[in-house]
């Protein structure tokens, strides 16, 4: 919304409270309806303009979502574990798995190809080996001989030996499957009954991950399978935080951070050559918060690199990992204020608020992020609770990455009807939604969290309109250059008329 749209409003319903008289008295009807139409058009979407075709879909997805509301067993309502079965059968998900989504940027390199894919795939090449650790997680490696041991973990065994002697592989496929995702059929409050207890078993994930995902041949099948999974679910753009990690051989050699880079390049031009509507993807290289400032200063200092060397794929630089556990971003101020000292451009993307740890120096990291002049703001969740961070972020157009899955399976939120960002868009923030680590959490692509956001943030109130805007901010907001973001647009525009003319007829 323009400023100069919204001080005509607000002027519009000054003029109306001007004109009643103070005390009890009557309510006028026309000032009701003046500050129902100033509050649904301050809402994401609200000053769209629809075409006929659109509004036709509006109401079909209004009667639907009336429909979904009556459900004795709302999905948004529910942890998604539960809810995932019913979202399935919803016809507002079936929906969303047909709309152009835009692009999905935040979403992690490890997390984002679905586990039963991994296991039927990597786990069945030839040199797959597997550990079992102390405290129950596994380990994998690929190698042209017995690796060797590795410490608080059991005996390497060669996986293509022991499926050998097996009359069924299911039960040893479902546990490793099992071991790679959060997603659990038991009741998830039991299983994981505190945020320590789950972002521990979190991270597990990732550490049995790396050993398999790492290994050269799978890294670039798996990079691939996850374009395949973001553009089967009608997402036209990817942004990856990726920790760009030494990739192995069979051989024990290894390659370096821009080997690992290149072959992202190298195999998203593959599938842009293979599916011609795609518009492509881009690299925000990540370091984990945990380490010190030594590291990351190298880390900083690899990434300006890496950005002059890749200035059209590497789109910026973020930290990650837990933001209660790790160091906060003031701590690693030096470090990451080299590129403005040595006027070299390198654009933050920073995870910011994904916390309840309120006045702590971790809920600092919002107001820190700004500072430091990110580009958006990964999570957000704690932004409510910072009015002048809030302020400061919707003047300066930096968007918010909203998770919704991701919040509510690492604790943060247990109903989506109550989510902070439902807050910012009923105020037109500027937001995305994304899935950040969708495989981990028993989801693929976008749609998932689209529904989430959909039917669980505001009610009755966002319809076609509130999608239409959320998918275009994934452009409006993304790290493409004006030229592209023009060019993005007019892409996705295309699929989108597509979209509504199919369904409305």
């Amino acid at each position: 919304m323009s400023v100069h749209l919204q001080r005509h409003q607000a002027a519009v319903v000054l003029l109306l409270l001007a004109f009643l008289p103070s005390g009890l008295t009557i309510p006028d009807p026309r000032q009701r309806e003046a500050l129902m139409q100033l509050e649904a058009s301050m809402q994401t979407g609200g000053q769209t303009v629809l075409t006929d075709a659109e509004l036709q879909l509006d109401t079909l997805l209004f009667k639907m979502k009336q429909e979904e509301m009556l459900r004795a067993d709302f999905p948004p309502a529910m942890h998604f574990f539960k809810a995932r079965h019913l979202i399935r059968t919803s016809p507002i998900f079936s929906l969303l798995q047909k709309m152009p989504k835009g692009g999905a940027l935040h979403v992690h390199d490890f997390s984002m190809v679905d586990v039963e894919w991994l296991v039927k795939n990597a786990t069945y090449r030839p040199h797959c080996y597997m550990c079992l650790t102390d405290n129950q997680s596994i380990r994998f490696i690929f190698s042209s001989r017995r690796p060797r041991p590795l410490s608080h973990c059991s005996p390497w065994n060669l996986l293509e030996t022991v499926r050998a002697k097996m009359v069924n592989t299911t039960e040893l496929d479902n546990s490793i499957m099992a071991n790679l995702t959060l997603f659990t059929h038991q009741d998830p409050a039991t299983v994981y009954p505190s945020q320590d207890v789950v972002w521990d078993r979190f991270e597990q994930i990732f550490l049995a991950l790396w050993g398999l995902v790492t290994y050269a041949p799978v890294f670039r099948d798996y990079y691939y399978q996850g374009l395949t999974e973001i553009y089967t679910d009608n997402a036209m753009y990817l942004e990856l935080r990726a920790l760009l990690p030494e990739i192995y051989e069979l051989d024990g050699s290894t390659h370096d951070t821009a080997w690992t880079l290149k072959t992202y390049q190298e195999v998203t031009r593959q599938f842009r050559a293979d599916h011609p509507d795609f518009f492509g993807a881009r690299i925000i290289f990540t370091v984990h918060r945990g380490v010190n400032i030594s590291v990351m200063t190298d880390a900083v200092e690899e990434a300006m690199k890496l950005r002059r060397d890749f200035p059209e794929f590497l789109a910026g630089f973020d930290l990650v990992g837990r933001e209660d556990k790790g160091r906060p971003l003031w701590y690693f101020r030096d470090a990451l204020s080299l590129p403005v000292e040595r006027g070299v451009t390198l654009p933050f993307f920073f995870h910011a608020g994904e916390t309840d740890l309120e006045g702590t120096e971790v809920d600092q990291n919002l107001l820190d992020a700004l500072l430091l002049n990110t580009s958006r703001i990964g999570h957000g969740f704690a932004l409510l609770r910072h009015p002048v961070a809030r302020d400061l972020s919707r003047k300066k157009g930096v968007a918010v990455e909203v998770c919704p899955i991701s919040n509510q399976v690492l604790k943060l939120i247990n109903d989506m009807r109550n989510h902070p960002a439902a807050a910012l868009m009923s105020e037109n923030h500027p937001v995305v939604i994304s899935s950040d680590d969708p495989a981990i959490f028993g989801a693929s692509g976008l749609s998932y969290d689209f529904y989430e956001a959909f039917v669980g943030f505001g009610g009755l109130r966002p319809h076609i309109a509130f999608l239409k805007e959320i998918a275009v901010n994934s452009i409006r907001y993304s790290s493409l250059a004006p030229k592209q973001q023009e060019e993005a647009l007019a892409l996705w525009q295309k699929k989108w008329d597509k979209f509504v003319s199919e369904i409305t007829q």
